[in-house]
């Protein structure tokens, strides 16, 4: 069974929240999903994943500094060729899943669009969203197999 691994940095628990929905979404299609705050994971862990999603709140128009540094160290393993994807809630600004997903593809990601971005606590319809990403990823995961 395919393998999707969610990382997330939450502030105030919106992000978390679109993490939770996305792998719903992932496991009604039947992909084996780990899905948990970054504080918890092992980058060398997450690089061996089919398919990796990260999700950061916006602050100050970026990521948040631990889930950048985070990124850098699952890129300085390695995850070329791999399937991703980027979300992230914001109050202002919104630009972390967007800047997420530009790292990834650099780092030869392929990520699947749109970008996630809600603003604020997800109601939901933005709930229905992140569990169509996830649902989406999932097809992508089981073609790519």
């Amino acid at each position: 069974m395919p393998r999707l691994a969610i990382v997330y940095l939450s502030t105030q628990g919106s992000t978390k929240m679109m993490a939770e929905a996305i792998a719903e979404g992932a496991r009604e299609k039947h992909v084996d999903v780990d899905v948990n705050s970054f504080y918890e994971w092992d980058p060398a862990e997450v690089a061996k994943y089919d398919a990796i999603c990260i999700g950061s709140s916006t602050f100050y128009y970026t990521m948040l500094e631990p889930i950048a540094k985070f990124l850098d160290k699952l890129i300085e393993i390695g995850i070329e060729g791999k399937l991703g994807a980027a979300f992230g809630s914001y109050g202002w600004s919104g630009e972390a899943p967007v800047l997420i997903a530009e790292k990834l593809r650099k780092a030869g990601v392929e990520v699947i669009d749109p970008v996630l971005r809600i603003q604020y606590i997800p109601n939901e319809k933005d709930l229905a969203e992140c569990i169509r990403l996830g649902k989406d990823l999932a097809k992508k995961m089981k073609k790519k197999e």
